[in-house]
């Protein structure tokens, strides 16, 4: 009997064993699944209860098997939580490819730290995460987490699909909520997924998707938030920083948020006021009175990376900015607006999403949007917009991190949806005038006078501040063609005015020019050959971007070694298409001096997939005749 009891028991753990490993072992995962994933989310689970204007509970459930390492960022372990929000919850669990647990993890095993380095100021709200290294791969894990909220006013949107090279197996979203708060949602991209809405009623809302395989980021393709399936949610009656709110218009909402949120907090000391009206004399054009006030903020300020989401929308009080010299987007926006309202310039906060891939403020959906915050100030028809946490950016220049979007400007009668500045392509420029002498040898020894302007500016100005090392690196990428490139010397000029970045260069490579037996074959296009690779994508799936459009002017002469002849010079070519145009041209001055010209003018679009091999070959078209040579032979 007691034999038979024993292997009972041992039949018993070998089941249990055995389901375990059934269930998250990874050979278990449908092929399909795994063919282009990094990871696969097994499931993603995401419980919303918003029982009252003023609370909201989210509970997670993600198992989420990671493939390789590229696969690490979908554990998505964490939480943020403030005074308005605690995390009731946080555990996690870790699988080994068979489907054994070798980990559990509590919360005291999670990282919990200020949202914020090196402040105090912001000490309520914090962070607490994961901080997991894998021994292998592949490995499951399971996370699970219960957060609450007084803030109902940022309900997250649901993305099945959370990013390129992810599979999901299942995700399903759960919504329950009082009839009487408004409840709004807005599906996107849902066609050609497998999404299922299995409950619309007054009070809850459900989806389930399922086995939605991988998608290849191919190159050119738009971001990920505008192709994908998504849901976004949002309540017409909300609370936000213990006020209550409205959203049925951007009218309705941008006046609660100046009159309850913003109101009391630009005040600041006599002293501070004094000071702005003797900063700005008599001076009445209130633009030039912005730009003295704007260059003050940017000498005594500094930026600490808190984002809007985390610390509400609420900024923190301009007297305390004016005290401390530091905040977040939100505070130095505000910060600066106090300082022109005792000039007596009008400006209003603005909400946008900042990243370098542009993405709307939905115009459609009034609901909490964004995660950046800059301030706008009208002038004419237009508006100036002022990016208030650099310390370098010129007055009223919008770099690639704001640029050409829509956003919510914040004005006391209301909000209103307006686009920020549109950076047209042919005013994104790179002018290049230089020259460049060959030896006998084939070396090489230049000089060049590069200008950069438009959104070309934001992508060069920076390189000013650059460590040597980090500069010399940055060189010998951008010339890349250039074998042995030693730089001699280089000098900028950042006018700040123009807005014009400008590259003063001199430098040298050893044999840059290949010589064999009598003959010496160089490629005329020393400084600005395009080197991108465009790749072959058979069945491209999705429709293709260039997010900005530019114009690149090059002007330079070749001086070439004394006692040779021109063999051969390349044609000159001009190309056009809808993507842009191309130009080259040679001019022979004399028998020892050439001038090259080039001119490329790229358009900014959204194509569909079926244009991309016109793309394609219009840039190997590029590339080839950016490679063309010169031979030269010497004379006897």
């Amino acid at each position: 009997m007691q034999f038979k009891f024993t292997c009972f028991i041992l039949l018993f753990s070998s089941t249990l064993l055995l389901a375990q490993k059934s269930e998250y072992n990874t050979l278990s995962i449908a092929d399909s699944l795994k063919e282009n994933a990094n990871a696969v989310v097994r499931l993603n689970q995401i419980d919303i209860t918003i029982s009252s204007q003023r609370n909201m509970n989210i509970k997670t459930k993600r198992v989420v098997t990671v493939l390789n390492e590229k696969g690490l960022g979908e554990i998505e372990a964490t939480e943020y939580y403030s005074k308005t929000s605690s995390v009731k919850n946080i555990e996690a669990s870790v699988f080994d490819g068979l489907g054994i647990e070798i980990k559990k993890i509590k919360r005291k095993d999670f990282k919990d730290q200020s949202a914020v380095s090196g402040s105090t100021l912001f000490s309520d709200d914090r962070i607490i995460y994961l901080d997991y290294t894998p021994i292998q791969y592949p490995f499951t894990i399971i996370y699970e987490s219960e957060v609450e909220s007084s803030n109902t006013a940022f309900i997250p949107q649901w993305y099945p699909l959370s990013d390129y090279f992810v599979s999901a197996e299942k995700s399903v979203l759960n919504v329950n909520f009082l009839s009487t708060l408004g409840f709004k949602k807005m599906e996107s991209n849902f066609s050609n997924f497998k999404i299922n809405k299995t409950v619309d009623s007054p009070t809850q809302l459900s989806y389930t998707a399922t086995n939605i395989t991988a998608q290849k980021e191919e190159d050119y393709s738009p971001g990920f938030t505008t192709i994908f399936p998504k849901v976004m949610m949002g309540l017409e009656n909300f609370h936000l920083e213990n006020v209550d709110g409205n959203a049925k218009t951007w009218a309705t909402f941008g006046k609660w948020y100046s009159d309850k949120i913003l109101s009391g907090t630009t005040e600041l000391s006599e002293e501070t006021k004094l000071k702005m009206k003797a900063l700005v004399g008599d001076e009445k054009d209130p633009i030039k009175k912005a730009k003295l006030i704007y260059n003050y903020v940017q000498q005594k300020s500094r930026y600490v990376n808190i984002s809007i989401g985390i610390g509400g929308w609420k900024p923190m009080l301009a007297a305390d900015v004016d005290r401390l010299g530091y905040g977040d987007c939100k505070a130095l926006t505000n910060y600066t607006k106090a300082l022109l309202n005792e000039v007596d310039v009008p400006s209003y906060n603005t909400i946008l999403y900042g990243s370098p891939r542009k993405r709307n403020i939905e115009p459609d959906f009034v609901s909490m949007q964004g995660n950046h915050m800059i301030l706008s100030i009208p002038n004419g028809d237009n508006y100036v917009w002022l990016e208030c946490t650099s310390q370098d950016t010129p007055f009223g220049y919008q770099g690639t991190f704001t640029d050409d979007r829509d956003v919510l400007i914040m004005k006391p009668e209301g909000g209103e949806i307006v686009r920020t500045k549109i950076y047209e392509d042919i005013n994104n420029t790179q002018i290049s005038k230089g020259k460049f002498s060959l030896s006998q040898t084939g070396d090489f020894l230049g000089k060049i006078i590069i200008v950069s302007e438009g959104s070309q500016y934001n992508q060069k100005s920076a390189i000013e501040n650059f460590q040597p090392i980090d500069k010399e690196a940055h060189y010998k990428k951008y010339w890349d063609n250039i074998n042995n490139l030693k730089i001699d010397k280089i000098t900028f000029t950042n006018d700040k005015e123009k807005i014009s970045f400008t590259e003063n260069a001199e430098i040298s490579a050893v044999n840059y020019g290949s010589v064999s037996g009598n003959k010496i074959m160089f490629v005329v296009n020393g400084y600005n050959q395009f080197t991108g690779n465009i790749k072959r994508i058979r069945n491209r799936k999705n429709p293709f971007e260039i997010q900005r459009g530019y114009v690149d002017g090059d002007e330079i002469e070749i001086s070439l070694p004394s006692g040779f002849s021109i063999e051969f010079l390349p044609s000159n070519f001009e190309l056009k298409t809808k993507f842009g145009e191309y130009k080259t041209e040679i001019i022979k001055k004399d028998a020892a001096n050439l001038v090259y010209k080039r001119t490329m003018f790229l358009k900014k679009g959204l194509y569909s997939n079926k244009e991309y091999d016109e793309y394609r070959l219009f840039i190997e078209q590029i590339s080839r005749n950016d490679n063309s040579k010169i031979i030269l032979t010497k004379t006897m």
